[in-house]
């Protein structure tokens, strides 16, 4: 139901109720309720409509441009600024556990690759005398498992867990992400249109703005029965 207009039917029933019975009081309690209400809906319409010879209406299409300014400057200040992406990056540090990565990580061909150096190092002939690397052959395994412990031990300390962090950090710093949150921010904002704006604004508030009215009306008559009664 519209609060303005029953606003300013009532108030203007009390004008014709007054000026009808002769009733003075009526007549101006429902005078300035009439003057308080419609005042406050002229002045709501102002702030969206231009209106013809009145200064400073159609506020909200003539403040277009500062209006993206604000809007761009609350979304990048407020909550996409440099610090407060940096503050989100340094809380969502990556946890990563790599025991089941590398446990099911084939080494073999580290093992295969180490026989290579000993056969090409000075100690190849002598392992030649021995059967060659067919004598290493089974320490494979032994090997392998090592391997796996000692890259399970090292994946765990804090040395390796901050180089694992700045890696996957690089490329998403705080400024990169602000720089796209820019862009991101001012392409949308390039779409929007003086009527977009006002049509995004009077569905936020148009509704509450209602009340301006209502209490337009209400205080004019309250002015109005003081005045009557004075």
């Amino acid at each position: 139901m519209n609060k303005s207009l029953i606003t300013n039917l009532l108030a203007g029933l009390c004008v014709v109720v007054g000026f009808m019975f002769n009733q003075a009081i009526v007549l101006s309690v429902g005078l300035f309720a009439l003057s308080g209400a419609v005042t406050n809906l002229l002045a709501i319409h102002m702030l969206f409509e231009k209106v013809p010879f009145l200064y400073g209406s159609g506020v909200i299409a003539l403040k277009f441009e500062s209006f993206k300014v604000a809007i761009r400057n609350l979304i990048l200040t407020e909550f996409f600024s440099e610090q407060k992406i940096n503050n989100l990056l340094n809380k969502a540090q990556p946890n990563i556990d790599f025991e089941p990565i590398i446990s099911n990580v084939d080494l073999n061909p580290a093992f295969d690759n180490l026989l290579v150096v000993i056969e090409e190092s000075q100690f190849g002939s002598m392992l030649g005398m021995f059967g060659g690397t067919a004598a290493i052959e089974p320490m494979r395994e032994k090997f392998i498992e090592k391997m796996q412990l000692s890259l399970g031990e090292i994946s765990q300390t804090d040395d390796f867990k901050a180089l694992v962090t700045q890696t996957l950090s690089q490329g998403n710093s705080a400024e990169s992400l602000h720089k796209t949150v820019l862009k991101l921010v001012d392409e949308r904002l390039d779409e929007l249109t003086p009527k977009m704006v006002k049509e995004i604004i009077q569905t936020m508030i148009r509704e509450h703005l209602g009340w301006l009215v209502v209490w337009g009306g209400v205080f004019g008559g309250l002015f109005g029965l003081i005045a009557a009664l004075i």
